[in-house]
């Protein structure tokens, strides 16, 4: 079904295995070949069905008697038997059968959610496999109450379409309409979107669009899917604009509306679109951009399209009309870039281009720091202007996943960090100006690395996987020795120990983000999205960062310093202004040297600042002195 003809309730996948006036219909694309039947297996037996030929290489046919469980594979040219490339449920994995779901079974009690805007969205990634022991869907929803505490408005799963194994980040998914077995399968998933929307969480799903696992992907074996013309770090590039591309094009769009109306994602994110290559004249980021706005449209619902890209290039959030593709918002990694050179000084690798208290205030004023001028690690011009770009456009962070599990071991901040940095790690992410992103457990300084881990088959890939992994190390100058991706070892030493939070130095971090996201959301100049009455100070020299918001009636200031000693500032405010959050208030809260700042008239003191601490300031208004949140 086109999408432009969708109406408030009538998209279905039209693809795959769905039931329509009770009988069950089979649809696949599959150019290639001849002649295509499906062997079903229901009650024990086995029958075969013949498909019939439609325009454009699609193959259809309609079966009577057939319910929810059964299981069936497609018979190309009468020799091999495949998987459905749209298959709704691998129940044995990426080379078994593909299994009948039937999506109005699902009993969802979301009917009155409707979504929050961008500008609200404060994620929690999370690794379904790691985030808790049980490793499942069902697992995710007894820590949800855990992240509502916390403040957490959205989580955004890493990918759970079906991959080789138990064990795997998600991005060698092979089947992108079908939820991994090992999670907890369509229902499962379905459960845990629907217990996140009782509880005002939006979820968001990432998906992958620029490559297909290697394992278990037969796509190939259907339809042009993928092209020579073009490689990606991860194997061959999908066809987005070659002979055939309208429906490879089509099946990619269609599994976005799949995830936004059969399981009510409220948003996706887009892994590594430049990746995703289209030299046609309407890139198919455009047209997957207009769909999900058409069905938001329709449906009443806000629902958004997220992207991943490290091409610094505006046209992906800029609005149609002014030349752009328009999605909703963009991964800044210039942002993190800039933040994790301050914290540990590291200078290698794309690490390299950064470093300079400027580089983080042009991050907070703008969005990317490259804008076209020279990277000495890519060895050319990088990045385009943001300025005019809205800072809801931009999602941040300090952690995530790509920046913590593809280091050589895994290493988060709070295994190398201290505590004071960790926390001004925290107010620099979550009092900026953009969406704030944040990775599972960093909230409380989680000791667990989070290392890269699979579960193939295939030896050789195994092995190919392994002198990959050494080899993308070598610009960062990482001597360590690499975890092997394929042992049940790597896997396990990633899962988080919440439990951890309640405790010692762990209990008074986390405690110190729910005061930071509690804050933003109390606190209107921290979460307004207008940069036009914002000011960023950087002093280079005394490597101290100072953004300024005002409205008509109120006024903050916060002040970090990423500088290892005390430092000492001009006070030229005027007015009284009383502190609200401080970062090393106490000696129990870091590095036991407090800042001696309180409050300040227009006497012009000097400010002290302790090192590598984080300060928030408002304003007092004429009115009673407003209360003071000094961390303790």
């Amino acid at each position: 079904m086109d999408f432009r003809t969708l109406t408030k309730a009538d998209w279905q996948l039209d693809l795959g295995a769905s039931f329509r006036s009770g009988k069950l219909q089979f649809r696949v694309w599959t150019p290639k070949a001849r002649e295509v039947a499906v062997k079903i297996v229901t009650s024990g037996k086995e029958h075969i069905l013949p498909l019939s030929g439609a325009p454009n290489g699609y193959f259809t046919a309609f079966a009577d008697g057939l319910s929810a469980g059964d299981r069936y594979f497609y018979v190309l040219d009468g020799m091999r038997q495949y998987p459905d490339p749209a298959s709704r449920f691998q129940p044995e994995g990426v080379h078994g059968p593909s299994e009948v779901v039937d999506p109005g079974a699902f009993d969802w009690h979301d009917d009155g959610w409707k979504g929050k805007a961008e500008e609200d969205f404060i994620i929690y990634e999370l690794h379904a496999g790691t985030f808790t022991e049980e490793g499942t869907f069902d697992a995710i929803i007894t820590r949800l109450d855990y992240l509502v505490e916390l403040g957490i408005t959205a989580i955004d799963i890493m990918p759970v379409a079906q991959f080789p194994g138990p064990r795997n980040w998600g991005y060698d998914g092979a089947y992108p309409f079908a939820p991994q077995n090992s999670y907890g399968g369509p229902d499962g998933l379905k459960i845990l979107v629907d217990s996140c929307h009782s509880r005002g969480l939006s979820v968001i799903l990432d998906v992958v669009y620029n490559h297909l696992g290697p394992e278990g992907n037969y796509l190939e074996n259907y339809g042009h899917y993928f092209t020579d013309k073009y490689r990606t770090p991860w194997g061959k590039a999908v066809n987005f604009d070659g002979p055939y591309s309208d429906e490879v094009r089509r099946f990619f769009i269609d599994n976005a509306l799949y995830w936004l109306t059969e399981y009510h994602f409220d948003a996706l994110r887009l892994d590594a679109v430049h990746g995703i290559f289209d030299f046609s004249a309407r890139h198919f980021l455009s047209e997957l951009a207009d769909a999900v706005h058409h069905l938001k449209k329709v449906s009443g619902r806000n629902v958004h399209i997220i992207a991943e890209s490290d091409l610094n290039d505006v046209r992906l959030i800029k609005a149609h009309k002014a030349g752009g593709y328009g999605l909703d918002a963009l991964w800044n990694d210039d942002f993190h870039h800039s933040l994790h050179t301050l914290i540990t000084g590291e200078d290698k690798g794309y690490y390299q281009d950064f470093g300079e208290i400027g580089h983080m205030g042009k991050a907070l004023r703008e969005g990317f720091v490259y804008t076209g001028q020279y990277s000495k690690f890519r060895k050319r011009r990088h990045g385009s202007i943001s300025k005019a770009i809205p800072p809801n456009k931009f999602i941040v962070c300090s952690q995530n996943h790509d920046q913590v599990g593809n280091r050589m071991t895994g290493d988060r901040l709070s295994q190398t960090q201290s505590l004071q940095k960790l926390k001004l790690c925290a107010a620099t992410v979550i009092l900026s100006p953009h969406i704030p992103f944040l990775f599972m457990g960093e909230e409380y300084g989680e000791t667990s690395p989070f290392q890269y881990f699979i579960s193939h088959t295939d030896s050789n890939l195994i092995e190919n996987v392994r002198k990959g992994r050494r080899e993308e190390f070598a610009a960062f100058g990482w001597l360590k020795e690499l975890p092997d991706p394929q042992a049940e070892s790597t896997f396990l030493n990633s899962k988080l120990r919440i439990e951890q939070h309640e405790h010692g130095d762990h209990k008074i971090l986390f405690e110190f983000y729910r005061k930071l996201l509690r804050l933003r959301k109390e606190i209107p100049l921290l979460n307004r999205v207008d940069k036009k009455r914002m000011e960023v100070t950087t002093l280079e020299a005394e490597k101290v960062l100072m953004v300024k918001r005002w409205d008509s009636d109120n006024e903050v200031l916060s002040i970090a310093s990423f500088n290892e000693k005390r430092v000492y500032i001009p006070w030229q405010l005027q007015g009284v202004w009383d502190k609200v959050v401080e970062s090393s208030s106490t000696p129990e809260s870091g590095n036991g040297e407090p800042s001696t700042a309180t409050e300040h008239d227009d006497t012009g003191n000097l400010l002290s600042i302790a090192p590598f601490s984080f300060v928030l300031y408002r304003k007092r208004n004429g009115q009673a002195k407003s209360e003071i949140l000094e961390e303790g």
